[in-house]
């Protein structure tokens, strides 16, 4: 098992950012659907990626990876019988977005994925609009979780569903494009919608039509098909958050790279946040290039954090290091990620010393002196890194067990904070755990 020991650090140089997974994981579903062949330069090299490169060449895709580009030859919207169970390992958006396409056939398919996936990521909205689309699809435990086991034809219809997981919506609204007629899909409570965008960009880049109004109402012509298309993935803004906020709480200068402002992720509103709290940053559009600024200390505020859900633990390590009191609102959705992440941020941080009260959909932090102590990963990326940064501003040293998983969005964390000067070592530990083996 490996582990990450840290002590209190000063920042400074260039760091560049990785490649966005959501980005990544769009093209290549869009490019299993192509006519042709997709190019797809810069990819994240991550355990996700590789889950849905497994995936999508089970429905007959080709994919050649080379070292820094993916080269797939779609199916032309019409994919194959999987022969084997489709594992999505710790990835909901193979297990949402394959799950959603695999209906297309008249043939089960069955999808899985690693303890998280299993027990922790529902999938009832995307099973209840597949119901609701003439396919049969249920979970094998009857508990709406996979295993799940899936059966086409998806036929065009109308639909309703629950919206506050952007990723079943978007699967569907994938899966629609190419059924064969008009399809109706209507969302109650819709949440996390930068990522809706997301997928309606990239239905925008490849002709594909559609009708949405207020993410309430989506009409789906059907009937999809468009040529493979080449595509450079920009930086990540949700793995661009960790450096900011890391020269935020030890008062550094730090300049990120791979930083395009006018890319559609909507983690690039945290920028907005930053600002609001007090930070100096200064952005160069030419060079996509972010520079974070020495600076008096930060204010707390009050964060609607639902269209950036994946920065709530990091957001809450910043309230750490902020004036008064910070108040994380609108977030519950975070609660059915790879962890419960509004508990497991809360407790790993009251480990240091943080004075932070937890809420159904947030937080509140005030700000608080925090010390090094032996912490968990919840074996979530995202729990990983954000009590990692926590760390480069504590007293004394900070050991955090089971980081594996930081390599779902940044594979050389360490090395890359090393470089800017971090103390993070990684150190390999004795496993007291047998892990069923």
């Amino acid at each position: 098992m490996k582990s990450l020991v840290i002590k209190k650090s000063t920042l400074s140089g260039k760091t560049t950012i990785p490649s966005s997974k959501s980005h990544t994981l769009r093209s290549l579903v869009f490019a299993l659907m192509a006519k042709g062949t997709s190019h797809i330069t810069n990819p994240l090299h991550s355990p996700d990626t590789f889950s849905m490169i497994r995936a999508i060449e089970s429905l007959g895709a080709k994919v050649e990876k080379k070292q820094t580009s993916l080269q797939v030859t779609g199916t032309a919207g019409i994919i194959s019988s999987s022969s084997t169970i489709i594992d999505a390992g710790n990835s909901g958006q193979v297990l949402r977005f394959i799950g959603a396409l695999a209906p297309l056939i008249d043939t089960y398919t069955v999808i899985t994925g690693d303890h998280s996936i299993r027990e922790s990521r529902p999938v009832k909205p995307l099973i209840d609009g597949l119901l609701q689309l003439g396919a049969f699809a249920t979970s094998t435990r009857l508990n709406d979780k996979a295993p799940i086991i899936l059966r086409g034809p998806l036929k065009p219809g109308v639909a309703t569903i629950e919206g506050d997981d952007s990723q079943p919506v978007s699967a569907l609204l994938i899966a629609a494009s190419f059924v064969k007629g008009k399809t109706e899909l209507y969302v109650t409570n819709p949440g996390e919608k930068p990522w809706i965008d997301l997928t309606l960009h990239w239905m925008d880049k490849l002709g594909i039509r559609y009708f949405h109004k207020n993410y309430e109402h989506y009409i789906l012509q059907g009937n999809a098909c468009y040529d493979g298309f080449e595509v450079s993935i920009p930086g990540d803004f949700s793995s661009a958050a960790y450096p900011i906020v890391a020269a935020l709480v030890t008062n550094s200068e730090l300049t990120l790279e791979n930083i395009d402002m006018n890319d559609v992720q909507g983690d690039k509103k945290l920028v907005d946040v930053f600002l609001q709290m007090g930070a100096k940053i200064e952005i160069d559009n030419t060079k996509k290039t972010l520079t974070v600024k020495k600076g008096p200390p930060l204010q707390g505020i009050k964060i609607d954090v639902n269209d950036f859900i994946d920065a709530i633990t990091i957001l809450a390590t910043l309230g750490c290091y902020a004036s008064g009191v910070t108040e994380i609102v609108n977030g519950s959705i975070a609660r059915k990620k790879e962890s419960d992440r509004i508990q497991c941020i809360a407790l790993e941080l009251k480990k240091m010393g943080a004075d932070i009260e937890e809420r159904p959909d947030g937080l509140i932090i005030k700000r608080s002196p925090l010390r090094g102590a032996y912490l968990k990963s919840h074996k979530d990326h995202r729990i990983a890194m954000s009590v990692a940064i926590a760390a480069l501003g504590a007293i004394g040293d900070t050991i955090i067990e089971d980081i594996e998983c930081v390599s779902k969005t940044y594979q050389n964390f360490a090395k890359d904070f090393q470089k800017i000067g971090c103390h993070i070592e990684e150190i390999t530990t004795n496993q007291t755990a047998t892990d069923g083996k």
